[in-house]
């Protein structure tokens, strides 16, 4: 992980893209009053994002199997179902 102060990175943007893309570097551009943002690669954005999204499925089956434990399901039959789905 690199950090690069604002004014620095502009004249060197290539390079430090480059770093990110190339080296799957992560490179932090420090900004005043902290409004800092993060250079990275799209794989790497999307990798991030993934896991983000299988974290939240994986709290919703946790969260669907305690209200299993704790009784709090409906039953229907086939039937039900289909016929609800008509409705």
């Amino acid at each position: 992980m690199l950090a690069v102060n604002y004014s620095t990175i502009g004249s060197k943007l290539k390079d430090y893209c480059d770093k990110a893309t190339d080296e799957n570097e992560t490179v932090i551009v420090t900004r005043k009053d902290e409004k800092n943002v993060v250079i990275m690669s799209l794989d790497k954005y999307n990798d991030i994002m993934r896991a983000a999204r299988n974290a939240e499925y994986l709290d919703m089956i946790d969260r669907s199997m305690e209200q299993i434990k704790q009784g709090k399901v409906v039953l229907k039959t086939m039937e039900e179902l289909e016929e609800m789905a008509n409705e």
